[in-house]
């Protein structure tokens, strides 16, 4: 009986939903958003900041799972994912992304490596958007040894993947240098040479999308870091540059964009400081609409309290 009551007991947590302006979520700090629309929902995957307040630097140890029939109410899922499910990394559940493939979901994950001096790149598969999810590889897909455009040791961070039209993968990732690479269809290994890109005072979180014919390809810019953005006809361009569409945070460096179209609608993901004892360390999803203009460019996007109107789609309840 014990043993029913946690069961119903977790249950219910698990099943609590968050009825959001921005910040999203008011009991914990989040970062780095990603996510996914799927079967009418939005999954927005977020990593956990776990650093104590005055802390000097990132504590980070689990993603987090959020969904949305209306991008209003959030229902929390828990955590599908830690550090602790590779065996080849230490700590650092840093920023990544994830999509659907022939009914799986790959996130692609950036974590420090236990015997490869810096960050790695990992990726994790489930049946379920809701995890659990487990280490695909084994080992990391990228590791610092790979890649020698820069000397820093955190230069392979912020995958971000994108499934084009006719089928092909691409992985984009990065600090002070863009990389970008093809994805095998099995969606676990590279085909073919690491590529770089020059774009606009490029820091990290690269992110590629499309909308209504048009690829985007968005940047965290500078540092502090505001929202930089380019268009091309192709994932790997030739980009044009558009300018910034949000502007830096106070009391963070960092924002970290992610996209999705949803019921007609388009949205922009990104992280603060709003919080109190919100920094650095302790940051704070939110999300805002995003509205084209005609030509196709993206209005510039403030940062709001209130966060977008609802939205449900079919069957929300």
């Amino acid at each position: 009986m014990l043993k029913q009551s946690l069961g119903a007991l977790a249950l219910a947590v698990t099943a609590t939903c968050a009825h959001a302006g921005n910040p999203l979520f008011k009991d914990i700090f989040t970062a780095d958003p990603f996510a996914l629309v799927d079967n009418g929902r939005v999954y927005l995957y977020v990593g956990k900041d776990d650093a104590a307040e005055g802390a000097p630097t990132y504590v980070m140890n689990e993603w987090r799972v959020y969904s949305s029939c209306d991008m209003k109410s959030w229902q929390d899922h828990g955590s599908p994912l830690n550090v602790q499910a590779f065996r080849w990394a230490k700590k650092d559940a840093w920023a990544s992304d994830i999509t659907k493939r022939n009914g799986k979901y790959y996130m692609y994950v950036t974590l420090a490596h236990n015997t490869v001096p810096g960050k790695a790149i990992g990726i994790a598969v489930s049946d379920s958007p809701t995890g659990p999810f487990r280490d695909a590889l084994g080992k990391a897909l990228i590791t610092n040894d790979m890649t020698k455009e820069t000397n820093i040791s955190w230069d392979d961070i912020d995958p971000a993947v994108f499934v084009d039209d006719d089928g092909q993968a691409w992985l984009y990732w990065g600090n002070r240098v863009l990389k970008y690479a093809k994805l095998k269809a099995n969606m676990l290994e590279l085909d073919g040479p690491i590529h770089t890109q020059g774009v606009d005072k490029f820091e990290e979180a690269p992110y590629l999308h499309k909308h209504a014919g048009t690829y985007y390809l968005s940047w965290a810019r500078d540092l502090p870091e505001e929202i930089a953005y380019a268009t091309g006809p192709g994932a790997t361009g030739p980009w044009t540059y558009r300018g910034v569409i949000m502007s830096k945070n106070t009391g963070v460096h960092t924002i970290h964009q992610a996209f999705v179209d949803f019921n007609g609608k388009s949205y922009i993901f990104y992280h603060n400081a709003k919080l109190p004892t919100g920094n650095d360390y302790r940051r704070s999803v939110a999300v805002e609409e995003v509205r084209y203009q005609p030509d196709g460019t993206i209005a510039f996007v403030d940062q709001t309290a209130e966060g977008p109107a609802a939205n449900p789609g079919p069957g929300c309840k």
